[in-house]
């Protein structure tokens, strides 16, 4: 093995975490592997003046984006605050936009996916930023694939990562993926972190979004669904309940909420699911009949499909594997 070069991109109101976990990370990193099989980390931005960080920390490029021509294993940008909502300064845009020549692998932390999308790499991507702005990362690319409750994602070369400590998360995998697991095991009980988190940022973030009125028929048929998951929900049956045409409800519903009926019904499942896995040691097929998945290996699909984890790997996370009971 050689050292690997990681480039990470900064820019004015970065989110200093963004920067500081990965390379705290692949720093750990260093003091498990032989010398010179470990990481160089340089940070790149627009001139070597200090930028500001959100939180007010100055921070200083190692180059600018003009010396940072190729031969780097991993280019990263940084996310921050207010890059869901400005255009990338152009020298970064213009250094992103050759990413995939420059590296061998590319992406982001956090809202760094934006800078990734104006630069034109995120079409046809499967790709995952903070929970509370990927409906906006998805609006505002359509050819990218959101997935909103990742803590990472891989799609070939391309990697993005879920919200601020997400970064660190990515780092770990990279790290496994390079000096296998028992390397990204000792990084992270030196940061005093979990190697691999199970589940999906829904773990830390509210997953149903209730509407502003809750006297509206959305918000009835919500409330209808919760209270009777384990009925059976057809779009003609729950438009009845509220005295709508299916095709106006599916409309309307989508317009106040984002989601169609369906994904409202699956995501609410897999809700009641977590709630249960978390505090309860039912056993799986309880689990799934209660919560309207009806068998065990349904609910492991639609877990493994949401969350990238199973039934049983979610509740390892909250439980000791001794109290685990059989599915």
């Amino acid at each position: 093995m050689v050292m690997q070069r990681v480039a990470i991109a900064i820019h004015d109101g970065v989110q200093a975490l963004d920067v500081a976990g990965p390379l705290d990370v692949f720093a750990e990193a260093n003091m498990f592997v032989p010398e010179g099989e470990g990481y160089e980390v340089l940070l790149v931005g627009a001139t070597r003046n200090a930028v500001r960080a959100s939180n007010r920390m100055q921070m200083v490029a190692d180059l600018v984006f003009e010396e940072a021509l190729g031969g780097f294993d991993i280019l990263l940008v940084a996310g921050g605050p207010a890059l869901p909502y400005i255009e990338p300064e152009p020298a970064m845009r213009a250094w992103l936009e050759q990413a995939p020549s420059r590296a061998s692998l590319y992406g982001s932390i956090c809202t760094g996916a934006f800078a990734l999308g104006h630069a034109g790499l995120l079409d046809g991507k499967r790709v995952t930023t903070h929970w509370q702005i990927a409906q906006k990362l998805a609006d505002r690319f359509p050819a990218a694939h959101v997935e909103h409750d990742r803590i990472h994602l891989r799609d070939g070369r391309l990697l993005t990562s879920a919200g601020v400590t997400a970064g660190i998360d990515l780092a770990l995998a990279l790290v496994g993926e390079r000096h296998g697991q028992a390397v990204a095991v000792a990084v992270a009980k030196r940061l005093v972190v979990v190697a691999q988190r199970q589940g999906g940022q829904s773990q830390f973030s509210p997953y149903l979004n209730a509407p502003a009125d809750p006297e509206s028929p959305i918000a009835r048929i919500q409330h209808y669904v919760t209270a009777n998951l384990g009925a059976r929900h057809r779009l003609d049956s729950l438009a009845k309940q509220v005295g709508m045409s299916a095709r106006g409800l599916a409309r309307h519903f989508v317009q106040e909420t984002g989601i169609t009926p369906h994904e409202f019904v699956e995501r609410a499942r897999v809700d009641a699911a977590r709630g249960m896995l978390e505090a309860s040691e039912r056993p799986l097929k309880a689990v799934a009949f209660d919560c309207g998945f009806g068998t065990t290996d349904r609910m492991r699909t639609i877990f493994t499909q949401r969350l990238g984890v199973t039934p049983r790997q979610y509740r390892a996370s909250f439980r000791p594997k001794s109290n685990n009971p059989p599915e």
